[in-house]
């Protein structure tokens, strides 16, 4: 697959993943083909079916999903199993069934069971139990990644899975009860700053281990797995570099500019103690990330605070009321 000159739907190009892969296609000389929720619900197959045979593009990026940390999990375990079974179900049928000739699936490192090696290999997949806090999410990932797998065996589909670590970056959602942890932290210390707070407290004991990539990087090896890549399984989009909550909390304060204390409160659950990702075969294709997670947080906090002084919408955030 070609990219420039292509067309391409990418499903889910509002939210984080899908816009920067929108905008990274364009550069690339892609038309970027998109379809709103409001007028496309891709957890009705019907739906689905009707836009692809409209559209006809010539490959599909599956970066749609309803996603969320911890609470959001715990709190919508249907939601993140049904809507994400019926998303990639609908649209990965439909691609094959409109003559699409390439796909790539977004899955996420949580597919990998809890007690996993690290750094966590392709090969780990469902050699052990998930991480319960979210493993509704996880078991449609892994569906997803074997649905691929099956239109490739039994259609020659080039269907592909690629499975990035803890994405952040503009686009992001910084609701505080869905979220996940680096815009949570961003949101919690900019409004701790303009309130005065002396003392911002935390889920967690802060010891986990969590590494992330800046959703514009992951974009980068979206294109690289479009044009060369064409296998089954599995395919790990990872930085490689891995730092402790309580560290994390404390750079992102010091970006933010917050100055009180931070305190950890140890009977909120952890999740997984320790995930980072061996990107190895990625890195072979040529590869790597160019954005550090200092200047990746530098320029999100920067688009978070830009939106709110012009009035613009952040997703997660209460606009103010007008009149």
């Amino acid at each position: 697959m070609k990219v420039a000159g292509s067309r391409v739907w990418v499903a889910g190009h509002t939210g984080l993943v899908g816009g920067a892969i929108a905008r990274r296609l364009a550069a690339a000389g892609a038309t970027v083909l998109t379809a709103e929720r409001r007028a496309v619900d891709l957890r009705r197959q019907a739906a689905v079916e009707a836009w692809l045979a409209e559209a006809r593009p010539d490959w599909v990026v599956v970066a749609a999903a309803t996603v969320g940390g911890i609470g959001a999990n715990a709190a919508r375990p249907a939601d993140f199993l049904y809507d994400n079974l019926a998303i990639e179900a609908n649209v990965i049928d439909a691609a094959y069934r409109h003559g699409v000739a390439k796909l790539v699936f977004l899955g996420s490192s949580c597919i990998y069971p809890r007690e996993a090696a690290q750094p966590m290999r392709e090969d780990a997949l469902l050699t052990g139990p998930l991480e319960p806090t979210n493993q509704w999410y996880a078991v449609a990932k892994i569906a997803g990644i074997k649905l691929c797998d099956a239109y490739r065996a039994q259609h020659g589909a080039d269907f592909v899975s690629a499975m990035p670590t803890n994405l952040y970056g503009p686009q992001d959602n910084f609701d505080l009860a869905d979220s996940h942890v680096l815009p949570a932290l961003i949101r919690r210390f900019h409004e701790a700053r303009a309130g005065g707070l002396d003392e911002v407290v935390l889920w967690g004991s802060g010891t986990p281990l969590r590494e992330f990539l800046h959703a514009d990087d992951l974009a980068d090896a979206v294109v690289l797995l479009a044009e060369r890549f064409s296998e089954p399984g599995p395919i790990n989009v990872g930085s490689g570099e891995e730092i402790a909550i309580a560290d994390l909390a404390r750079l992102v304060a010091e970006i933010v500019g917050y100055r009180g204390a931070v305190r950890f409160d140890a009977t909120r659950p952890d999740g997984t103690p320790r995930k980072v990702m061996d990107s190895a075969r990625l890195r072979a294709l040529g590869w790597q990330p160019r954005i550090g997670l200092a200047d990746g947080i530098a320029a999100t906090y920067a688009w978070y605070r830009d939106r709110l002084a012009r009035g613009q919408p952040v997703r997660g955030v209460p606009q103010p009321a007008v009149g």
